[in-house]
């Protein structure tokens, strides 16, 4: 159904809104409004893309403002996509859902959620740009966004005495798509086992039982088959008895809380939130000591999604001799690595890379390690600092690791 309105008022309205979406129309010219286009919006936003009043606080907040000369707007996506403009879906696949817009938005809107909403209808219509649709292969026929065979997902784990989950273990660590398969965030895995070790936590995990999030498939925008994936590891966890599970990614924590279908007690934490704790209740000792200037990246999806910024800290100020100092954006107003929304799966010029500003920000502190806990942050960050020699990237658990297992090397001056 379409409507014309030719009344004064309203059409003067209208030309204003196709204004502000980039679309230049004349007085005189009819202006047709597809009402399906507008309710299909509003379907796959769950209508918070109705509560945006056009203040632009998004645009002027989005990280891709620093390396572009425009952000991504997203009210102009929202407007085109409601009016059925060509073309509105072209930006849209640039989002990192960092979450900076919702941190500053006035209005509380879940901007994220509107991003991952529009690209429904785009993937849905058959508007995803080259790469995703390689992705979404990997992920049905191989359980991996990584197109690597699910029978060689724990092959890393041989000969690390490492026990599968059963039902009365304290908690799953779950490993998720990159730690099995990318040979640096093994590395993490490993310093965490080891943790999770010397601290007498009884854990176990699922090899290759071990099912994909579905995050990658969310933020492709193939929402259904997110839905689908997450519903079968519901199940999973359920039929194994999975109360509490600690995850390695902020990502796949994102998941466990806000997509999979847990009883009420079940928990979802992520691994530094854990570690917190295991230090609060003295079951973590950290001996060693690590006299080292640290700088704390924040993941967006512990941080500003998940709403933590405390536990990494903690866990890091837990280690002996660890200085750390804060980068100028920090926290709630931490730019983003560039890795999250789908974009790890997507080419970015080198020229526009949101890592190289933050590895900026970095050496301005002085500090000699990027600490970070997400496994994107880490890849994007690694990619920043290579090169130089007097700054490194290591996640939380490879710190605590190294300290609780060298304390003699930290003492001799040998770098981790």
């Amino acid at each position: 159904m379409v409507s014309e309105y030719t009344r004064t008022g309203r059409k003067k309205l209208w030309f204003d809104l196709m204004n502000d979406a980039g679309v230049v129309v004349e007085d005189g010219d009819i202006v047709v409004l597809n009402d399906e286009a507008f309710d299909r919006v509003m379907a796959a936003t769950n209508g918070h893309a109705a509560a945006c009043f056009q203040c632009g606080t998004c645009s002027a907040t989005c990280p891709w403002g620093l390396v572009r000369p425009e952000p991504v707007i997203i009210r102009h996506m929202v407007r085109e996509a409601q009016l059925g403009v060509p073309g509105w879906t072209e930006a849209l696949w640039l989002c990192t859902t960092c979450g900076q817009c919702t941190a500053h938005c006035p209005r509380g809107i879940d901007i994220s959620s509107v991003v991952l909403g529009l690209r429904s209808i785009a993937a849905s219509d058959g508007h995803a740009p080259a790469g995703l649709p390689t992705l979404m292969w990997n992920l049905h026929w191989d359980g991996n966004p990584y197109g690597r065979p699910p029978s060689e997902r724990s092959n890393w784990m041989a000969g690390l005495n490492v026990k599968e989950f059963a039902a009365g273990d304290e908690i799953l660590l779950y490993l998720g798509c990159t730690a099995n398969y990318d040979t640096r965030i093994q590395k993490v895995a490993r310093a965490l086992m080891q943790i999770f070790d010397a601290a007498g936590v009884r854990f176990g995990v699922l090899k290759d039982q071990e099912p994909c999030c579905g995050d990658a498939a969310r933020t492709a925008g193939h929402t259904g088959f997110a839905d689908e994936i997450a519903a079968n590891g519901s199940k999973l966890f359920r039929t194994l008895g999975v109360e509490k599970v600690v995850a390695i990614s902020p990502h796949c924590l994102d998941q466990f809380v806000h997509h999979f279908d847990m009883p009420e007690a079940f928990r979802a934490l992520h691994y530094t939130q854990y570690l917190r704790e295991l230090m609060e209740a003295g079951r973590l000792n950290i001996t060693g000591e690590m006299p080292l200037k640290v700088t704390f990246h924040d993941p967006c999806y512990l941080g500003r999604q998940g709403g933590d910024y405390e536990s990494p800290r903690q866990v890091l100020s837990g280690i002996n001799g660890v200085e750390l100092v804060e980068m100028a954006h920090n926290r709630e107003d931490a730019l983003c690595c560039g890795g999250g929304g789908g974009r790890m799966w997507l080419e970015t010029p080198a020229s526009e890379r949101f890592a190289d500003i933050r590895v900026a920000e970095a050496r301005e502190t002085g500090a000699e390690i990027i600490g970070t806990a997400c496994p994107h942050c880490v890849s994007c960050l690694e990619d920043g600092v290579a090169g130089d020699a007097n700054l490194r990237v290591a996640d939380v658990a490879e710190l605590v690791a190294w300290a609780l297992a060298k304390p003699a090397a930290v003492e001799a001056g040998v770098t981790p």
